[in-house]
């Protein structure tokens, strides 16, 4: 469990792709990282395997790369991370399970009031649990949804600290990004619309 607040961002050393899934290896900030601990890579949930001095290593295997955009990555490109949730650790976010639930794409970039808006197109099936004011974690980042623009478009605003510590002040128009929907929203969906 995470609650999308950026401890660390990562760069992308190495990538191996084989059998439909991609290693990484990702140069971070992180001390005493335990082998099997779960990190969130740009919102993503990956596990831990190899690690050394100034970097750690993951897998996704073939479903995470088909639901994200991790088979894209190039060396160099820098990720969100956050480390899991320690029992006590206080929750500055929301609840985030590092499950993504789909890839948006940015349709628009601008500013207002001295906050930088995105305008991201969503898939279906999380534009029904996504509601204005709610939450939604955009690479790994908990964010306020500022509006609905359109009925698969959404509307976040990044304040200045938020572009400066995390890599959303990188993302220009057309850019895929990961979402993971409000953990509460889609529990409730599924439960009111089971048959």
């Amino acid at each position: 469990m995470f609650t999308g607040i950026v401890t660390a961002i990562g760069t992308v050393r190495r990538i191996a792709r084989s059998n439909g899934g991609v290693a990484l290896t990702i140069a971070a900030p992180y001390p005493r990282l335990r082998l099997g601990e779960s990190i969130a890579v740009s919102g993503a949930c990956l596990t831990v395997a190899s690690k050394g001095r100034g970097w750690f290593g993951v897998r996704a295997v073939a479903t995470t790369v088909q639901r994200t955009r991790l088979a894209g990555l190039l060396v160099g490109d820098r990720l969100n991370l956050e480390r899991a949730l320690r029992a006590g650790d206080p929750l500055g976010g929301h609840l985030v399970q590092g499950h993504v639930d789909g890839v948006g794409e940015v349709v628009a970039v601008g500013e207002s009031g001295g906050a930088r808006l995105l305008d991201i197109r969503v898939p279906a099936e999380l534009a029904a649990v996504v509601l204005p004011l709610g939450s939604i974690a955009l690479e790994g980042v908990s964010l306020t949804v500022n509006a609905r623009t359109a009925r698969d478009i959404i509307q976040v605003a990044l304040v200045p600290y938020t572009r400066e510590h995390t890599t959303l002040g990188e993302v220009a128009k057309g850019a895929a990004v990961h979402l993971e929907g409000d953990l509460i929203a889609k529990y409730v969906r599924q439960f009111v619309t089971r048959e």
